[in-house]
């Protein structure tokens, strides 16, 4: 993609484990560990520029002034149900980071994203929060998810995925040209259903045994 604002991740191990997952024979097992991985390396990826400040600390030698992660601890947002695959992995990296969870389903016939459920932290402007989801796909379930964590104060926000359609990322930076994109690939295009192509699938059903 041409825009400065939609980073790919190229990283040779993210590549090659996307395209395992993209197998249609990969079991259940091994969908849910990879889309793990995959989520650490992306978190890797989306937290390279989070701001640092210098602490006075003692090694076992002498004291000196360390880097540490500066403000409030970032709060990590997965889209129900698929989202929540990301999590483990981005939690490894960062233990103590808060949770939102934002439950979205998309009607079958509108393709619209129908809230469920939404529960995040309280001071969400303080913090860097990253939203997830696998798929950015027709854009309605990342724009909603966006729109409830800026309705609750979130003003940096980061959105991580594994697979794009340049008709997601067009509705999504239409809505929300302030939110800059992760993914690990870019596809050609939507079917007619709404499914990535060649993508991989349905995550969630993938992901949960549900297909």
């Amino acid at each position: 993609m041409g825009s400065s604002n939609v980073h790919v991740v190229d990283h040779p191990l993210v590549q090659h484990k996307l395209s395992l997952m993209r197998e249609k024979d990969r079991s259940t097992k091994s969908f849910r560990e990879i889309l793990n991985e995959i989520g650490m390396l992306l978190c890797y990826e989306v937290t390279r520029d989070l701001p640092l400040e210098l602490v006075e600390i003692e090694t076992p030698i002498s004291a000196m002034q360390a880097p540490k992660i500066a403000g409030k601890k970032l709060t990590l947002a997965p889209i129900l149900r698929a989202g929540v695959g990301f999590l483990d992995g981005m939690l490894a990296l960062m233990p103590s980071a808060r949770i939102a969870h934002i439950g979205l389903y998309r009607d079958p016939a509108t393709l619209q994203a129908v809230e469920y459920y939404f529960k995040a932290p309280q001071d969400l402007s303080d913090r860097t929060v990253i939203l997830m989801d696998p798929m950015l796909a027709t854009g309605n379930s990342a724009c909603a998810g966006a729109s409830l964590l800026k309705a609750r104060g979130a003003r940096d926000i980061r959105f991580v995925c594994l697979l794009a359609a340049p008709e997601g990322i067009a509705q999504f930076q239409a809505e929300h040209p302030d939110v800059p994109i992760w993914t690990a690939s870019v596809d050609e295009r939507l079917n007619d259903h709404g499914y990535i192509v060649p993508g991989l699938g349905d995550a969630g059903d993938r992901m949960f045994g549900t297909k």
